[in-house]
């Protein structure tokens, strides 16, 4: 089934349109989709709010929610939980949006934040993100509340190193990706603050934002940022042994001496006695 594989299921309803028939098919697709995996997240996109007043956005999902959550309770599917979030195109908000599905994807989410707030606290760092390059969704941030503004300059720093890489950072005869290992940039805003990326690995990027006093210290600063790439990469090759052993746990649980090894989804290290 094309839900059994899937880890989150984005429903996008138009806001300038008459919505409810699409509620009508959000709940037809999310009690399918529930009963053929109950592990699924939903999430709702009210899309298209650049026309609507604030005062109308909020009561457009504020009636969608109520619609909807009323249908899957008369359905006896009280149990799912819809997120809703407002998006539009001429906004990041459907970054910001995808950002955090992304994030309820992520079972190192903790670790990452952990990370990001202990880079913070050493660096003198008012607030970082950590993106996925290609698509400006960052997939984890520290515990401070994300400001809409900061991170629409996050994603306007990406831009601009990205496009003056292409022009300037490749020769002719490289057939390389406009972002790299070398990659790092510096922004100073006439307003005493700064913005700071680093590259993470190919994929990856962290932007810091931080006062320009603060940033006095680019030693610390940068000694601390190679700390905090060690401990992502690690992060990383923890998952991938996880789900490599996870893999080989499904195709068959090792034996020894006619015996299951496995032990809270551990090989077991001794070897067991049929005589005892």
């Amino acid at each position: 089934m094309i839900f059994g594989g899937c880890g989150a299921l984005v429903f996008v309803i138009d806001a300038q349109d008459d919505y409810i028939e699409a509620l009508h098919k959000l709940n037809l697709t999310v009690t399918k989709a529930y009963k053929v995996n109950p592990k699924i997240i939903f999430e709702v996109f009210i899309h298209k709010v650049d026309g609507l007043g604030d005062d109308c956005k909020m009561e457009t999902q504020r009636d969608i929610h109520q619609r909807a959550n009323d249908e899957l309770n008369d359905a006896g599917y009280d149990q799912i939980h819809l997120s809703l979030h407002l998006t539009s195109i001429y906004d990041h908000s459907i970054f910001e949006a995808f950002s955090k599905v992304v994030q309820k994807l992520i079972p190192q989410l903790p670790a990452l934040e952990n990370l990001l707030n202990i880079l913070n606290t050493n660096s003198a760092i008012e607030k970082s993100f950590l993106f996925d390059v290609v698509s400006k969704i960052y997939i984890a941030t520290d515990s401070t509340p994300v400001d809409m503004q900061s991170y629409e300059l996050c994603c306007d720093m990406i831009d601009v190193v990205i496009d003056v890489s292409w022009i300037y950072g490749i020769k002719e005869d490289q057939d390389a990706a406009a972002f790299d290992d070398q990659s790092s940039s510096l922004i100073k805003l006439n307003n005493g603050t700064v913005l700071y990326l680093r590259e993470v690995n190919k994929f990856l990027a962290l932007v810091c934002i931080l006062r320009e006093d603060n940033f006095d210290h680019k030693g610390i600063i940068d000694y601390n940022f190679l700390c905090f790439r060690e401990a992502i990469q690690q992060v990383f090759e923890l998952r991938n042994k996880l789900q490599h052993t996870s893999t080989a746990n499904s195709v068959g649980s090792p034996m020894v001496n006619g015996k299951n090894s496995l032990g809270d989804g551990h090989l077991s290290p001794t070897l067991t006695d049929e005589n005892n």
